[in-house]
């Protein structure tokens, strides 16, 4: 590359000369066509939260200036086979603001070259694809508007293409491109990385997970794997991918959307219960090449109903952090990488997670999903790292989601049906049921209609009903939105404590068949309940429950990260404890008598909540309200 940056590289894709042609274009004319597809857009973004949304990129203008560069190094990242790298920039302008910002664009050509044809008789904008991150120019330069220098530290991580960094005037409402860099790229950007773990629909069943950049047409992706210290075998992987046509509507399908690459999934089978396995991602080309990833381990699953130590981890509504400060995310998620931070420190001590929905807050902007498998990925590819479907993943009007929002930004459910498994019988109806040992989960898809008469609803009793309880006496009930209780503002100002028609709907069930626990995300804080039914609390204890619950606990742990939720000054009888704050819980059950419950805060792990119940076998068969079928004179 030449002195300073790609601006004068004869080699370069975006040279100075072209980027002044394609901003003469479109200083021009921007196309009808493109604006019409854009004008859903407020409606995508009408929760004003995703960073990336307030960029305007579709007004970008060419204002390149000679004097402006870019300089990124190193230029190759990944030289010892790592998928996470920092990157060095040095920048400056002639005419600085406070308003200046450095935006990441990947792939690195992202002129109007690379945007999809619309009307061969108008032109397209000048950008038509929105930056993956992006940083003020003065963040770690507080003297660049009077020096026109600034320098910064920008963290990437392998996305299956190259990089470059663009310097901005105008502020994010009305961009000016000033300089483009020097492209970067990892030294295999299709790598297999990022692997997450999920039980399979058999209790001896693990499956992995992960992305390339290799197609069916290249290569064929499996895993090596085996019990520590023993024989290893190939398992192969199937092959799933999308286009922008699967997308339901802006900006998944216009400026948020990027090449998704290919997921790959396989199904590592006949486990022996607790084992240790290692394992790692391979390609085989078809010229007779390998390609590895690093190596992972696992432990298996117990048998169900085995009486072994076992430990549960569950939150909703992590989203994802920027290590770097980038995107303000420390605005719209600042308790997602303290809650990542917590889970990798206490990962020898956690057996299986839960994370109930609203996942990474992509809300269309697809380049944010590779970002949020990256953060997880010290706790994905050690234990089973199982999702629910949230409003943030599923909402999107006209496509037979429950409610008609825009809070998927249009991918309407498909990138999380893809990017991770879960042992549905049909991922697009998002519920299913999980074994963990002496733990039965059944999870609900508040998404889709749970009311009775409905398949859903039909699932949930017949999870509920199936499960031996002498042998897995701790069932779980687990939802995105809350079906049961809460004290969120929300909430409280429509009178329903609830989301309207949940409870309603459930209650006779978790009564009947004697739900322990009920989990949601939705609401960003939490809250405990005592044991309830219908309203009322139908145990005094508030610490240690001794034999019959007679009702079902609610808790609300939707605190994994996202902006905090208030709640309302009201005081119910039902609500226990509350805290708004950022935080997970924890259940471990240390046999089929004893479980202790934990609520630990993001900050720091510690303990602010908790509470045990021990009981033997018989008081789960005791009767309660509405909990055993009717008797006659004759029996």
């Amino acid at each position: 590359m030449t002195e300073s940056s790609i601006r004068y590289s004869p080699s370069s894709n975006l040279t100075y000369r072209s980027w002044v042609g394609i901003g003469m274009r479109g200083l021009k004319l921007i196309s009808l066509a493109v604006l019409l597809v854009l004008t859903n857009l407020p409606e995508a973004w009408s929760h004003g939260d995703q960073p990336l949304s307030k960029i305007a990129i579709h007004k970008a203008i060419s204002a390149l200036h000679e004097s402006a560069y870019v300089k990124a190094s190193p230029e190759i990242l990944g030289m010892k086979g790592q998928s996470t790298e920092w990157v060095a920039l040095e920048y400056g302008s002639p005419n600085p603001s406070v308003d200046d910002w450095i935006g990441v664009f990947s792939p690195a050509n992202f002129s109007a070259s690379t945007c999809p044809e619309v009307n061969p008789r108008v032109y397209p904008p000048l950008l038509c694809t929105a930056p993956i991150k992006y940083q003020y120019a003065n963040y770690s330069s507080h003297n660049y508007k009077d020096t026109g220098k600034g320098y910064l530290k920008l963290r990437l991580i392998n996305q299956r293409s190259d990089f470059s960094f663009a310097l901005f005037s105008g502020g994010l409402s009305n961009p000016k491109l000033v300089a483009v860099s020097n492209h970067v790229a990892f030294a295999n950007p299709n790598a297999p990385v990022y692997p997450r773990l999920a039980q399979g629909k058999e209790w001896n069943e693990m499956t992995v997970t992960w992305t390339s950049g290799y197609g069916i047409y290249e290569a064929d992706p499996f895993v090596e794997w085996g019990r520590k210290g023993g024989d290893r075998v190939h398992s192969p992987a199937g092959t799933l991918t999308f286009d922008r046509n699967s997308m339901c509507g802006a900006p998944a399908r216009t400026v948020g959307w990027r090449d998704p690459g290919f997921i790959h999934t396989s199904f590592l089978k006949e486990l022996w219960p607790n084992a240790l396995y290692t394992y790692k991602l391979g390609h085989r080309l078809f010229n007779g090449t390998y390609f590895w990833s690093e190596q992972y381990q696992f432990r298996a699953s117990p048998y169900p109903g085995q009486n072994s130590l076992q430990r549960v981890v569950i939150f909703g509504d992590m989203g994802k952090d920027e290590a770097d400060g980038s995107n303000e995310y420390n605005n719209f998620q600042r308790g997602s990488l303290n809650t990542t931070r917590e889970l990798i420190q206490d990962i020898k001590n956690i057996d299986i997670i839960f994370h109930i929905g609203d996942i990474c807050y992509a809300n269309g902007y697809l380049s944010q999903w590779d970002q949020f498998t990256a953060q997880v990925e010290a706790i994905a590819s050690t234990v089973p790292y199982m999702i629910a479907s949230g409003n943030h993943e599923r909402d999107w009007p006209g496509t037979g989601s429950f409610y008609g929002n825009m809070d998927s930004g249009g991918e309407c459910g498909v990138l999380a049906e893809t990017m991770f498994y879960v042992p549905a019988e049909n991922r697009a109806k998002f519920w299913y049921s999980t074994d963990y040992g002496m733990f039965r989960f059944c999870v609900a898809d508040t998404e889709h209609d749970w009311r009775e008469g409905t398949e859903q609803y039909k699932f949930i009793e017949h999870c509920l009903a199936s499960v031996d309880r002498q042998k897995q006496p701790w069932l779980i009930f687990l939802a995105h939105r809350v079906l049961g209780y809460s004290s969120c503002t929300s909430y409280a100002e429509e009178g329903s404590f609830e989301e309207p028609m949940g409870r309603e709907s459930l209650q006779t069930l978790w009564q009947k068949y004697k739900v322990d626990i009920a989990v949601y995300g939705h609401v960003h804080s939490y809250e405990r309940t005592c044991p309830v039914y219908q309203n009322i609390c139908t145990n005094q204890e508030k610490r240690y429950y001794k034999g019959t619950l007679n009702g079902t606990i609610h808790v609300v742990a939707g605190g994994g990260g996202a902006s905090l939720s208030p709640f309302t000054t009201l005081q119910t009888k039902w609500s226990l404890y509350r805290d708004y704050d950022y935080g997970f819980i924890k259940l471990t059950a240390f046999d089929h008598s004893n479980l202790l419950f934990e609520y630990k805060k993001s900050r720091d792990g510690k303990v602010y909540d908790s509470f045990r119940i021990t009981r033997d076998y018989r008081d789960i068969l005791a009767c309660t309200v509405d909990s055993c079928p009717s008797m006659t004179l004759a029996s």
